[in-house]
């Protein structure tokens, strides 16, 4: 379930895109389309939106954001550098201004001393080569990491759309 504050956040991007006339797509890992989902919830969002795609697979990672083999191999899905080309291939694969990535550990399993879970990658980049990577420990169980995730996914990709 969306919280209406992800809701507020995610029409208050959609507005600033439609003002400036930019679009948005998403490539998302451990939220599984969530961060989609929040965009898609709010009405006239197929103005903005162009779409997203759940790339929780290296292979897919690969094949359809550019993500290098090397990157995957030296530091992993769970990276800044992987979410930074998940971003920049998000925007080269649907031609949207605004590209928006979630990677992260969201558990229960699957964490380590390195990257416990919680641990989450989120990277915004602007077609033709700026992007933003962050990464957060997010405390609480796979729903409450994944719902912090979308809300500070949003919440960068206005930083990002906001006109310079």
């Amino acid at each position: 379930m969306l919280s209406p504050t992800t809701l507020e956040s995610a029409a208050a991007l959609l507005a600033m895109l439609r003002e400036r006339g930019l679009t948005v797509a998403t490539a998302e890992s451990c939220t599984g389309g969530l961060v989609s989902a929040a965009l898609t919830a709010v009405p006239g969002s197929s103005d903005c939106v162009l779409g997203g795609l759940v790339t929780y697979s290296n292979d897919m990672k690969m094949r359809h954001l550019g993500v290098p083999a090397e990157v995957l191999s030296s530091v992993g899905a769970v990276s800044d550098a992987c979410a930074r080309q998940m971003a920049l291939g998000t925007t080269e694969a649907t031609g949207a201004a605004l590209g928006i990535s979630t990677t992260g550990i969201a558990g229960p399993g699957g964490g380590s001393a390195e990257k416990p879970v919680g641990l989450v990658y989120i990277g915004v980049a602007r077609q033709g080569g700026e992007a933003r990577v962050e990464r957060h420990v997010f405390p609480g169980d796979r729903a409450a990491i994944r719902a912090a995730t979308v809300e500070v996914a949003l919440r960068m990709a206005m930083k990002l759309a906001r006109p310079v």
